[in-house]
């Protein structure tokens, strides 16, 4: 399997993981009534499959973008190339036919 699928498997993985983490906390600290909400309720279920797939989507996409980020490699940090000259290029600027001229 190529390094970059693996990569996002296991980053989506740990996303979702993070995700459900995060979702049971909201229930079982009741944070905005939803842990009664969703556990009393008839159909809570859904809003509890809606919240932890809502959440580990972004988790598991916060996730992929930081090992993606972490992959590039580190500088030496030591200048490259030779030193900047400013150049001085004259500018001529055109009017339009009929505009007045500024002075």
């Amino acid at each position: 399997m190529p390094k970059l699928i693996k990569l996002y498997i296991v980053s989506t993985a740990i996303g979702f993981g993070l995700g459900s983490v995060f979702v049971a906390m909201l229930l079982w600290f009741d944070v905005a009534g939803l842990g009664r909400l969703v556990l009393t309720s008839e159909s809570g279920w859904i809003a509890g499959l809606m919240l932890w797939v809502a959440n580990g989507v972004l988790f598991a996409g916060a996730q992929f973008g930081i090992a993606v980020m972490r992959l590039g490699q580190d500088d030496d940090h030591t200048p490259r190339g030779g030193r900047l000259i400013p150049i001085r290029v004259p500018v001529v600027a055109k009017t339009k036919p009929g505009a007045p001229r500024r002075r």
